[in-house]
């Protein structure tokens, strides 16, 4: 399968996101940093020799990366592996035909959804992590007379649209009994909402990981985390087709237990992890290794069937986006889901 970019690109600027994206194979063994024996769970007694699963993420630590690391990648399939920087940009991608499978977060589905052929996906599996580093935080020029998220009305507060910082800070304007319209809301990127707080051109960032934590590094404050509002799932995607070819289904099902199996590794190995990451990153190994364990001691990451309390937190979130109106027509969660990876799922290990 030979990836047509340009198709993507008359939608997105894709290409210059592909810039950014780095691409990796694993059918030459393992590249990870330790020896890790794997056992499937699910047999399959078909040939996988000549299936190629195309894996796109907003990040390699949550697919591919992790995978490596664990020495896990020695895969009966080949696997190219797509860094897409979003959930959105895998969800575009596998609705042009372009990727077999990916990740993301609960947002990205809603709105994939509307398109004309419903995104040709469906969500087949929950990545449970952490919620942590997702944050609403007030600048250092404001922090002495923000205290509240109350005290946020009439203040300019930016926030990443159509993410689950758009849905957050949402709910936490209505638990201080505020509304949308009380605050002078700016979408805009993780990067400008960063620049925009630590100059002080904003009061305050409803945003996630580095945005936050660098954010906070040059001064800003913690108003309110949202690590009990958001449910720590993220969601594995895959297309239509391959959810309905017996091999492609097979392998995803292989794949997903590895991703399992390596977040495991990576809690028996912290450091050999954290030095692995940091290649991939401009942040110490020491750095990456603290927020990996407070993560985990928050919510093990780990690879589960769906249930009936995703679904239920995914309408919420539809409801929110709804009463927002970011969307204009009433959407059922339920009919973004795909249960027929549920069974095989079941069988991973809990740890």
């Amino acid at each position: 399968m030979k990836l047509n970019w340009k198709l993507l690109a008359a939608g997105s600027g894709f290409i210059a996101m592909l810039a950014l994206a780095g691409c990796g194979s694993s059918d030459s063994g393992n590249t990870g940093t330790a020896k890790t024996v794997f056992t499937a769970s699910n047999k399959y007694d078909g040939d996988l020799s000549k299936v190629t699963l195309h894996i796109g993420a907003a990040s390699a630590k949550n697919a591919q990366g992790i995978v490596e690391a664990a020495g896990l990648d020695n895969t009966p399939y080949k696997v190219e592996f797509h860094n897409l920087r979003s959930g959105g940009l895998v969800l575009e991608s596998i609705a042009a035909g372009q990727l077999d499978a990916g990740c993301g977060s609960q947002i990205p589905p809603i709105f994939a959804s509307l398109a004309n052929n419903g995104g040709n996906f469906k969500i087949i599996a929950i990545r449970k992590g952490t919620t942590l580093n997702q944050e609403l935080i007030v600048s250092a020029q404001q922090k002495d007379k923000i205290k509240t998220v109350a005290d946020l009305r009439g203040k300019k507060v930016g926030y990443v649209k159509n993410t689950t910082a758009q849905y957050f800070l949402y709910k936490m304007l209505a638990e201080a009994g505020l509304t949308w319209n009380d605050i002078e809301a700016l979408p805009m990127s993780t990067s400008d909402g960063l620049s925009a707080i630590s100059t002080g051109d904003i009061d305050a960032l409803a945003s996630y990981d580095n945005a936050v934590i660098v954010g906070k590094q040059k001064g800003a404050a913690l108003l309110q985390s949202a690590e009990n509002i958001l449910s720590g799932d993220y969601y594995w995607y895959a297309s239509l087709a391959t959810i309905n070819d017996p091999a492609k289904h097979a392998a995803l099902v292989d794949y997903l237990e590895r991703i399992n199996e390596a977040n495991e590794w990576a809690r028996q190995h912290p450091q050999a992890w954290a030095e692995f990451e940091s290649k991939a990153s401009n942040q110490s190994p020491e750095e990456i290794r603290k927020r990996f364990e407070e993560g985990e001691a928050q919510r093990k990451g780990r690879i589960a069937p769906i249930d009936d309390a995703t679904i239920a937190s995914e309408q919420d979130i539809i409801n929110s986006f709804t009463a927002l109106g970011a969307l204009k027509q009433p959407l059922e969660a339920v009919k973004l889901f795909d249960r027929s990876f549920d069974a095989a799922i079941a069988k991973f290990k809990i740890y």
